[in-house]
């Protein structure tokens, strides 16, 4: 039964009676796809900027850390000329996947190009604020609704210029959209803020590890003098007990807890946490909480800690530091050596790191107080971002649902 004051609408279910619901081509004044220039026409310094899919994001704004590429004014005037977007216009990527990346033209430029990938809403001022049809195009109502239907060619989705015109918007009064909008940025700048804090604290964390754990900083002792003496070379296997994984036969996995959980990979790590999909009754190999699981297979290197008595498969070594040796402080150096693992990766199928790469990596390390100290200043570091990190899925889990309710009238607004 439809509740007084709304109606039934397909695609979008229940709306207010004072909106209307319309098609994207009947609220825009053009709507259209770019065009590919040849690699003649494209320069890496310019004035108009050529956008590319990976210069649009899922927050609406233009992607500024991806590179940008642009066209000669030649070929922007000329074939290209259908492509020429300008401050106020709304882009959204038309191939994927992903679809559903959007940004809304800044004045970074008098005139931008864009490629076949991405498509151009221009809004009718007179019918859609722009910053209302870009909280809409990014809502899960709109992206659900041209993702359902989009098709799928050589393994790629694909959304036509047809489609992204039928698209049904809800037209409430245009006060009523600009408030909507308005109170949607309340949130979004929240949401641009935390991004903001979480980037600087993630560069300052690495900026922590490079003067640490290289001992280009020292920290101070307990009794406030700064650590002195020459750190140690030493081999992985001389401060670490090291176990590489083994598979069990796939027969002896099950989902209701017999055995134990089983880590093959990758796949069983979730933010840095064993996060395992199955049990295995077959014990191959085990690690225990608290060790340090290293990735042997791609992505080769990703380091974690273990939540769980576990059984670990051939995708993983678990580490255990020895005495007189900081858990914490491996673990803090092995994520700084992260991205040089790639050296040592072998096999044309696909990278990975064997027994002795692993036992013979070098490393510097001080005393066992001074890596304490170290682990501690880092492991705030981590619990920092790790809040951040929350409070950012938090306000956009907010956002969303809000999203769900001010874009079809659920809750209105006060104009």
């Amino acid at each position: 039964m439809v509740p007084s004051g709304y109606f039934q609408t397909n695609g979008i279910g229940l709306i207010p009676d004072s909106w209307d619901v319309t098609a994207a081509e009947n609220v825009c004044t053009k709507i259209t796809k770019g065009t590919t220039p040849p690699k003649s026409e494209v320069l890496e310094i310019g004035s108009i900027p050529f956008l590319r899919v990976n210069n649009l994001s899922f927050t609406g704004r233009l992607n500024k850390s991806s590179d940008f590429i642009y066209v000669t004014e030649k070929a922007h005037n000329s074939f290209l000329a259908r492509s020429i977007a300008f401050p106020g216009d709304i882009l959204m990527n038309i191939v994927g996947p992903p679809l559903g990346k959007t940004a809304l033209l800044d004045e970074m430029a008098e005139e931008y190009n864009l490629n076949q990938a991405v498509l151009i809403y221009r809004p009718n001022l007179e019918k859609i604020s722009p910053h209302f049809f870009l909280s809409y195009i990014n809502s899960y109502i709109a992206q659900q609704w041209l993702q359902s239907r989009s098709k799928k060619t050589s393994g790629q989705q694909n959304l036509t210029i047809e489609l992204c015109k039928e698209i049904p918007v809800p037209i409430p009064p245009l006060p009523e959209q600009k408030k909507i909008a308005e109170i949607l940025s309340i949130w979004d700048k929240a949401i641009t803020t935390t991004e903001q804090l979480l980037t600087n604290s993630q560069q300052q964390k690495k900026a922590l590890m490079q003067q640490l754990l290289t001992g280009k900083k020292r920290l101070h002792d307990h009794n406030g003098q700064v650590f002195s003496g020459e750190w140690k070379q030493v081999h992985l296997k001389d401060v670490a007990t090291i176990t590489m994984g083994s598979s069990p036969k796939s027969s002896a996995y099950n989902n209701i807890g017999n055995g134990l959980p089983l880590l093959q990979g990758n796949a069983d790590i979730k933010n840095r946490k064993s996060f395992p999909r199955v049990f295995t009754s077959e014990i191959t190999r085990q690690c225990d909480s608290g060790d340090i699981l290293l990735s042997v297979r791609a992505p080769v290197g990703s380091v974690a800690i273990s939540n769980h008595l576990a059984c670990i498969g051939r995708g993983i070594a678990s580490l255990k530091a020895k005495q007189e040796y900081s858990q914490e402080f491996l673990y803090q150096w092995l994520l700084s050596f992260e991205p040089r693992w790639i050296s040592f990766s072998q096999g044309s199928t696909f990278e990975s790191i064997n027994s002795d790469d692993i036992k013979h990596l070098k490393l510097n390390i001080p005393n066992l107080i001074e890596q304490q100290k170290i682990a501690a200043v880092l492991t705030a570091a981590d619990h920092e971002i790790d809040t951040l990190k929350q409070k950012l899925d938090h306000l956009k889990q907010e956002k969303k649902a809000l999203m769900q309710q001010l874009l079809t009238g659920k809750r209105r607004v006060i104009v």
